[in-house]
């Protein structure tokens, strides 16, 4: 064949898939996108009308109003807002309405293909792909709380995603996304779905989150064998303290920055998410035993939560 070149082939094809991978997440998650009042993005999240979007979208408006891909709109109320993960729980009357699911957002890998849909400055269910560019980020919320766990990705997105989902190539929605970087190309951020799907379910039972508080700040951080071994201890990460509030609970238990914690109140802490786990359903004023590792030496201390403030 004249002018033959099977690497033309071979990017046509790489093209197709590509391009049936990202339709495919369009097509099963696309329905259930909504715009919120204008102002942001949202998704349903069940068939009887619960929509997850975030805080300071909700914050920006009074009334609530879902508008479907298909053009027609829901009246919506608010059940919830939790401002320290910026994320927020509207109830639309419904029944068969189309739905997304919050899968696992910790199997996530740094250049795994993602797709945001949304309604950036209004622009109906508009899609753009790209990568996840980091897990781990840490980010202010507009409460002033530190989030943990935030997803990086170079997914374009603009005023008016906020609020959407961040899909992989399941069809599941493994973040939500929450923040940009005006001045820079390429910088966005969502909330994790395993930290939605705990929020969630907080928000529809009570309408607010009471968290207990302990003045730090984290990340996960691996504990080395020889230590494990001596210790006992049922896991190979704790969370490593990066920074101490003066006068908060951990400073008053005598917890340090650099100290690896690994236990609560017989909680084992792995990671940053369990940390948050634990705080999201530890009663406020309950002493709890902490126990960290300073250097190769186990330390016991207990620590008094207070409530976390908005």
């Amino acid at each position: 064949m004249v002018g033959y070149d099977p690497r033309m082939i071979s990017d046509v094809d790489l093209l197709d898939s590509y391009s049936r991978a990202v339709i495919s997440v369009v097509e099963s998650v696309g329905p259930a996108v909504v715009g919120v009042s204008g102002v942001g993005t949202g998704m349903l999240i069940t068939p009887d009308g619960y929509a997850l979007t975030n805080s300071h979208v909700v914050s920006a408006v009074k009334t609530y109003e879902l508008t479907l891909r298909d053009g027609s709109s829901l009246k919506a109320e608010l059940v919830g807002k939790d401002p320290h993960t910026d994320l927020a729980v509207l109830r639309a009357s419904g029944a068969g309405l189309p739905h997304a699911r919050l899968g696992d957002s910790s199997r996530l890998q740094v250049g795994q293909l993602v797709v945001a849909i949304g309604h950036p400055f209004g622009f109906q269910s508009t899609v753009t792909t790209g990568v996840v560019s980091a897990v781990g980020r840490t980010m202010r919320a507009q409460s002033g709380r530190t989030i943990e766990n935030i997803i990086q990705t170079d997914a374009a997105l603009n005023p008016g995603n906020s609020g959407g989902p961040l899909v992989d190539t399941r069809g599941q929605v493994v973040g939500i996304n929450t923040a940009i970087i005006a001045m820079a190309q390429g910088i966005c951020f969502a909330v994790p779905s395993n930290t939605a799907q705990r929020v969630v379910s907080v928000l529809i039972r009570d309408g607010r989150v009471v968290r207990s508080y302990l003045g730090i700040t984290g990340e996960t951080w691996p504990i080395h064998r020889r230590v494990n071994r001596y210790y006992h201890l049922e896991q190979d990460s704790g969370v490593r303290i990066a920074h101490v509030d003066p006068n908060g609970p951990a400073q008053q238990a005598g917890l340090k920055t650099e100290d690896v914690l690994v236990s609560l109140a017989t909680h084992t802490i792995k990671d940053v998410d369990d940390l948050q786990h634990f705080l999201t359903d530890w009663p406020v004023g309950i002493p709890a035993e902490a126990q960290v590792l300073r250097g190769t030496e186990l330390l016991k201390q207990t620590i008094i939560p207070v409530e976390l403030k908005s």
